[in-house]
């Protein structure tokens, strides 16, 4: 899931809803949320623009948007 400027909330539910609360912390630090994914190698910082990954161990971390597009493709949901 990438933040975009309206769904850094969606992505706080979301990984909540798959690994617990203490996973994901999300606060406003003055005018900015800030959103901190517990990875496997330790706190990371979420931007915007950044992608959540859901890995194979169903760990998540944040992917920068060019590491992404070098290394990923987009797959449509089936609906």
């Amino acid at each position: 899931m990438r933040w975009t400027e309206g769904n850094p909330d969606l992505i706080v539910q979301w990984v909540r809803s798959c690994v617990g609360p203490g996973y994901i912390a999300a606060v406003w630090r003055g005018m900015d949320y800030e959103v901190r994914i517990n990875t496997l190698e330790g706190p990371m910082k979420v931007s915007p623009g950044d992608w959540v990954i859901r890995g194979v161990k169903g760990e998540f971390y944040p992917c920068k948007p060019d590491v992404f597009d070098s290394t990923y493709e987009i797959v449509e949901a089936n609906e």
